[in-house]
């Protein structure tokens, strides 16, 4: 339940001074989108919109405490003060929405249709400190409906983008300077409350003794009425008070001159954030607590009413009297304040606001009726999202008393998990076991099963497939079909361990099946997770097209739900940043795997995009640029514990670097160290399997290459792997290449590029270079590659020119044209041009193609290459091979091309 009393301005209205020249400028107001009224205390900012906000039919009002830090708490008051503001019922209580932004987006669409202008107050904005809340109200501003203008009330500026705001001119603000009384207004204040005002003059001399600070008036007017004196005396006893001063004032001159009887019923109200006549009357066991907190506002003692639209009427303190009452009634109520707090926590559960109640209970020594509390509330209060008020209460509880209350220990476990607190709930859960074992604690199968299912979320995590598969079936057994949340985390750990033991279909399956629990319970992201699984189990089986569209809705999903900022997003981008390689596309992929990087915040995280950008970069041919980013990587390993995934990755692209650098040496010491997995029915390990294979290729150990790749490729056709079956091939068939056996070559060659019409896998012909190129370059002269192969193997031999030929010289007949128009191009092209063939043959000699290969590359006999050569080099004056590749390199200048 939402207390009302924060959904309500004040209405203690009687007295006060009609601020207009503040109103009229607040008449302005549905002209912007943000109104910001900020200055410290007492100036009578919430009093000024109180006034302003009586006029006002479309207006929602929401007052902050410190517990609004918390998101979903945060929300669901704002939802309930749009609903007030847009004419809607009150809402009910709403599914918790995957993150803040997802709940404002939600929102927002909810109000869209409203057409009236309407108004939300925010007030006391500055007791928020929680970023996220401040991220999202930047977004609220930025996506807001036209017709809505929102107020803060604040003592401090707001991180909110002011100075933006102010320079596009989108922000009303009144603040310190405009908020002070004027001469008037303070003649206004004291004509209004006495019969025998001060003079004029003397107003307006205290009005500037205290530059205009209402509360300072106001205590002015307290200090005559209870001294029974006049307001001039009165005046000279504030003239050196201030800011700073104000407590001490409070207690010399307003506190220690009021009844006993009162002071008390002060000190334990002050015990309450907000409070309505049953509760007062629980707290201080008195009668006729609505005549006396009535009396108390008709005396100016900084109790104010809330105005709300029931006949229940609340009332709170102002910040600074509360502020002053908490130190006194913790001087002087020390020996009842725990009876007092057990009463307010009882008194808050029984009308049904338990997190109101549970911050009382947290105040008591003795811990059971927190845990009592706790039992009550607990679970409700989780699925409200209300995780930093429980993770509060639970912490306030030793273990050892917890221990002996297994659904609360299960409650904080899941807490943690919820947190991505992953080491701490490993350690949570085995304190827990060893604690029930020796204490022999009873507990039910379905309590066993939830603890099961949060043990084997943790397995998984740990990589320890083979417990979590046990942990997870176990708990699917014996699961209560209302524990929802719990079905969805053991079904989707199921589909995890089967896809790591290597059956992909049933784990496709499960996780299709928790995908399927986790909409039906809004749970999004595991609904994100089951997906980014999906997608790698279609890749292992060779249908990227498939995961990459998978991909997409989640994609969209993360937009949606506004999900970017979570960790999983980063995996996202990654896994289609790997598919794009494979597909070669270097730049999207890169754009991928830095966006990836741009998530996460934790530079130990990064390690995967960047073998993402390393392996881009050896592509490219680029292995400066690979060098330096490994080498990043290298101080990673050296500081961090990866899991083994992470670790093929990365030596995946650490091999290919050392093969490309044709370097024994560093293969050699890795290959002494490397981890050897036990199988390889998984996409990790059978990776490093793989890397074994290459750091025997670069080690010319062929034979035991050749053994472990013929292992790798018949566990990829039992498993149906296709993705790695593709791999494994291009690998078999380098090996039998540097061997000889070059009938063995391009059988594996002729399967490997047939596998590629159903993964469309590029890069991994490229990445081989001149060795692919060659057999590449054969397979088209011999023309036994059906029309799709031969366009691709055309690219791939285009691909490996571009990057491992350095800059390949495309001579076609624009830029031909282009070159003859220079004034600087040499005479002989002027008097005796190439023909299209002979640039053609020139650009492939600056490339270094040898003259057969140039004769494979334009399916002609060498001798016609033999004769084309002899011609250019007539034509341009030049002896020999070396002389025609600086004379290009300089042609290549003249267009502004580097060599």
């Amino acid at each position: 339940m939402l207390i009302p009393s924060k959904l309500s301005h004040s209405s203690r209205l009687q007295h006060i001074v009609i601020r207009s020249r503040l109103l009229n400028l607040l008449e302005k107001a549905q002209d912007y989108p943000l109104v910001l009224i900020n200055a410290p205390a007492g100036y009578g900012k919430t009093t000024l919109l109180s006034q302003w906000a009586e006029t006002r039919r479309h207006l929602g009002w929401y007052s902050l405490d410190e517990s609004d830090n918390e998101c979903e708490r945060f929300i669901a008051y704002f939802r309930a003060a749009l609903a007030k503001a847009t004419d809607q019922e009150p809402p009910q209580a709403h599914q918790a929405q995957s993150n803040f932004l997802a709940g404002l987006s939600q929102l927002l669409i909810e109000n869209s249709r409203f057409t009236p202008h309407f108004y939300v107050v925010i007030d006391d904005y500055h007791l928020i400190d929680n970023s996220e809340i401040h991220d999202g109200i930047k977004f609220w501003i930025k996506n807001q409906p036209q017709n809505m203008t929102l107020l803060l009330i604040s003592r401090s500026m707001p991180p909110l983008n002011i100075a933006n705001l102010r320079v596009q001119e989108l922000l009303l603000e009144l603040d310190i300077t405009q908020l002070p009384f004027t001469h008037d207004e303070s003649q206004q204040f004291f004509l209004n409350r006495n019969n025998d005002p001060l003079p004029d003059n003397e107003i307006n001399q205290l009005c500037d003794q205290v530059e205009g600070w209402p509360t300072a008036l106001q205590l002015v007017n307290l200090y005559a009425r209870q001294h029974n004196t006049s307001l001039h005396e009165a005046a000279k006893s504030i003239t050196k008070i201030n800011n700073n001063h104000i407590s001490e004032y409070l207690n010399d001159e307003v506190f220690s001159n009021i009844e006993a009887d009162t002071r008390l019923f002060l000190l334990r109200c002050s015990l309450l954030r907000s409070m309505n006549e049953f509760l007062v009357e629980k707290i201080t066991g008195m009668p006729d607590s609505r005549l006396k907190l009535d009396n108390l506002v008709k005396q100016g003692m900084f109790v104010y009413p809330i105005n709300i639209d029931q006949q229940e009427q609340w009332w709170r303190f102002h910040p600074l009297f509360a502020s002053f009452l908490q130190h006194f009634r913790d001087l002087e109520l020390n020996g009842e304040l725990q009876t007092l707090h057990q009463k307010a926590a009882d008194a808050w559960l029984e009308i049904g606001y338990p997190t109101e109640a549970l911050y009382h209970a947290m105040q008591l020594q003795q811990p059971q009726p927190l845990l009592v509390m706790l039992q009550q509330t607990g679970w409700p209060l989780y699925h409200q999202g209300e995780l930093k008020l429980l993770e509060e209460s639970l912490s306030a509880v030793s273990f050892k008393l917890l221990a002996a209350y297994p659904r609360l220990v299960l409650l904080k476990a899941w807490l943690l998990q919820s947190q991505h607190k992953h080491h701490e709930v490993g350690g949570l859960l085995k304190k827990f076991s060893d604690t029930a074992q020796q204490q022999q604690l009873d507990m039910d199968l379905a309590i066993q099963a939830e603890f099961d299912a949060l043990r084997a979320q943790v397995a998984i995590n740990a990589g320890d497939d083979k417990t979590a598969l046990v942990l997870a079936s176990q708990a699917l057994k014996h699961l209560p079909q209302e524990k929802q949340y719990a079905h969805i985390v053991a079904t989707a750990v199921i589909g995890e361990a089967q896809h790591c033991d290597g059956q992909l279909n049933q784990a496709l399956k499960m996780l299709r099946e928790a995908e399927k629990l986790a909409q039906q319970n809004q749970a999004y992201h595991h609904i994100l997770w089951s997906l980014l699984q999906q997608a790698e189990i279609l890749q292992a089986q060779g249908f990227l097209q498939t995961a990459y569209d998978i991909l997409d809705k989640a994609t969209h999903l993360v937009k949606k739900q506004h999900l970017q900022k979570l960790p999983m997003y980063e995996f996202l981008l990654r896994l289609k940043g790997h598919i794009l390689w494979e597909w070669y596309s270097p730049d999207k992929a890169e754009a991928m795997a830095e966006a990836g990087l741009e998530v996460l915040s934790n530079e130990a995280d990064k390690l995967q995009c960047l073998s993402l950008l390393a392996k881009i970069s050896l592509t490219r041919g680029n292995l400066d640029n690979a060098e330096r980013i490994l080498q990043r990587q290298r101080t990673l390993l050296q500081n961090h514990h990866y899991h083994n995934d992470w670790l093929s990755h990365h030596n995946e692209v650490e091999l290919l670097y050392w093969q490309m650098k044709e370097d024994q040496q560093q293969t050699r010491s890795w290959l002494l160290q490397a981890d050897k997995p036990e199988q390889n029915t998984n996409h990790f390990s059978h990776r490093q399997w793989r890397n074994i294979v290459r750091a025997n290729i670069i080690l010319q150990q062929y034979p035991d290459a050749l053994l472990l790749t013929e292992h790798l490729i018949n566990t990829a056709r039992t498993y149906n792997f296709i993705s790695e079956l593709n791999k494994d091939l291009v690998l078999h068939n380098r090996i039998c290449f540097l061997q000889g056996d070059f009938a063995a070559a391009q059988t594996s060659l002729l399967e490997a590029l047939e596998l590629s019409k159903q993964t469309n896998f590029i890069s991994i012909f490229v990445i081989e270079g001149e060795i692919m190129a060659q057999q590449l370059r054969q397979l088209l002269r011999l023309n036994v590659l059906d029309e799709l192969l031969t366009h691709k193997a055309q690219f791939i031999l285009r691909s490996i020119n571009q990057h491992y030929r350095h800059k390949f010289a495309h001579f076609d007949e624009s830029f031909v044209e282009k070159l003859l128009q220079n004034p600087q191009v040499p005479e002989l092209l002027r008097i005796s041009p190439l023909t299209q063939r002979e640039w053609q043959v020139l650009g492939l000699i600056y490339s270094g193609y040898s003259n057969e290969q140039i004769a494979t590359e334009l399916q002609v006999a060498p001798t016609t290459i033999k004769t084309h050569i002899r011609n250019l080099y007539q034509k341009i004056g030049v002896n020999n091979r070396t002389e025609s590749i600086e004379y290009t390199r300089n042609l290549l200048k003249l267009m502004g091309y580097s060599s």
